[in-house]
């Protein structure tokens, strides 16, 4: 494509932003009390000179303070898979919050667990224990998992995604070793000391680095997410699973995202059996929640542990974890919202949404390609599909990604900021992933005409 056209047209949307949003460009110039502007600083992965600023959500549709409405596929990077404030949730954090009180009393409620028994039905561990973020829940998972075993480093997949862990922010170097992921901020150490790194979907490089002996845990997402979908190839995790027993390291399952793939995640619609799981975001309905679950033979070890604490200043845990409203929060998401059903429609508008971003490349021939998991789609720069985390990395385009970001949000579509993913609510509906099929259609031949 003519990469000095793409360059206008970024140019010519970047300017319709400004146009149509003069109130979202004015917040954000007056925010000089906030670090980088906005209050959290991810909030600057946007396309254009600045963020849309939120007024209100429901459902699908998210509105800006210039009164501009969007269809939202970004839905919280995940964590508004429920859909914005849906009834259910917001009945039952305000009967939690206000009629009865006691949000945050440091004390057990009853919805924990049936919450707990959910969790269990639906991904098959036997234990679960609450956070407020899934970042917290793999740093808690990650110290038990040190502590059963003795051993002292973490193995993960480059470019994979578990929040903020410091022992995550490792890739596979030019040489075939692990070096730190570039960007990453005030490290504590240099990250090879705690960690271990493999490709998705290479075996090989798993068993030489598990071969060292050294490695507790395997903490891994079933297929990798927040660098471009990146599924499995045939027999890779069961592989990984067999690969984990034989040298004696614990497998831990990342399901916050990959919890697209149903309503166990992957590792029911797969039929994975890890030693430990992790998800958050979106089992609160938008509410602060995580979750780690353990198998119930795990469970038995850690507590029967004399030597570790526990209960007071182990480091695992934190005095918000597990609070009533969260708890309730996720009792509603969990019985109410995410339900079989929801899945099952959201997998279908997915399916849908794959098949017209699909007709869209192949009119034009473009050397793309469209992943699915469940309800989340993506497509990616580049054909074949990306097999490994650092081909996904390196199939980026970021003024590409901009321009197509900013063309469907100048026509009320918003995508994940992070990349080109789209996920489905159960409030999404057919003529909102038609409309982005129009709208994607038009940018394309925009692009290549």
């Amino acid at each position: 494509m003519d990469r000095s056209r793409l360059q206008d047209l970024l140019a010519r949307e970047t300017a319709e932003a400004v146009r149509r949003c003069p109130r979202s460009k004015d917040a954000y110039g007056r925010a000089d009390h906030l670090f980088g502007r906005v209050p959290m600083t991810w909030m600057n992965k946007t396309a254009g000179s600045f963020p849309r600023y939120l007024a209100a959500a429901r459902g699908a549709r998210v509105t800006d303070i210039d009164g501009q409405e969007y269809i939202d596929f970004c839905l919280g990077d995940t964590g508004a898979m429920t859909g914005h404030s849906p009834a259910a949730v917001a009945d039952a954090v305000q009967h939690r919050f206000t009629d009865l009180g006691g949000a945050t009393a440091m004390l057990p409620t009853e919805d924990a667990e049936w919450v707990g028994a959910e969790l269990t039905r639906r991904f098959g561990l036997a234990r679960w224990s609450f956070s407020l973020t899934a970042t917290d829940a793999n740093r808690w998972a990650i110290r038990l998992a040190r502590a059963v075993t003795g051993r002292p480093k973490i193995l993960f997949n480059s470019y994979s995604y578990h929040g903020s862990v410091d022992e995550s922010l490792i890739v596979v170097g030019p040489d075939g070793r692990g070096e730190a992921r570039p960007g990453n901020v005030g490290a504590p150490c240099d990250v090879t000391l705690t960690s271990r790194v493999a490709e998705f979907n290479d075996l090989e490089q798993l068993e030489r680095e598990l071969a060292h002996g050294d490695v507790a845990a395997v903490l891994m997402e079933p297929a990798l997410t927040n660098i471009g979908i990146v599924l499995p190839e045939p027999g890779y995790l069961e592989g990984v699973r067999e690969l984990t027993r034989r040298h004696g390291t614990l497998l831990i399952n990342d399901e916050t995202h990959t919890f697209s793939a149903g309503p166990g995640g992957c590792t029911a619609a797969w039929g994975l059996d890890p030693d430990l799981l992790t998800i958050g975001k979106a089992i609160g309905g938008g509410i602060p929640a995580g979750a780690y679950g353990l198998s119930a033979e795990l469970a038995d070890r850690l507590l029967g542990r004399t030597d570790l604490d526990l209960i007071d200043m182990g480091g695992v845990g934190g005095t918000l974890a597990g609070n009533a409203l969260s708890v309730a929060a996720m009792r509603a998401t969990l019985e109410h919202v995410l339900t079989d059903d929801a899945f099952a429609h959201m997998s279908k508008l997915s399916e849908r949404f794959e098949a017209g971003v699909r007709a869209g490349i192949d009119a034009h021939g473009l050397p793309w390609t469209v992943s699915r998991l469940g309800a989340r789609t993506e497509y990616r720069f580049a054909s074949p599909a990306p097999r490994t985390g650092t081909e996904s990395a390196a199939a980026a385009d970021a003024v590409l990604e901009d321009f197509l970001h900013l063309y469907l949000a100048n026509r009320g579509i918003l995508l994940t900021p992070f990349h080109n993913m789209a996920l489905m609510c159960p409030d999404t509906t057919e003529q909102d992933v038609d409309t982005h099929t129009e709208h994607f259609a038009a940018a394309l031949d925009e692009l290549v005409s």
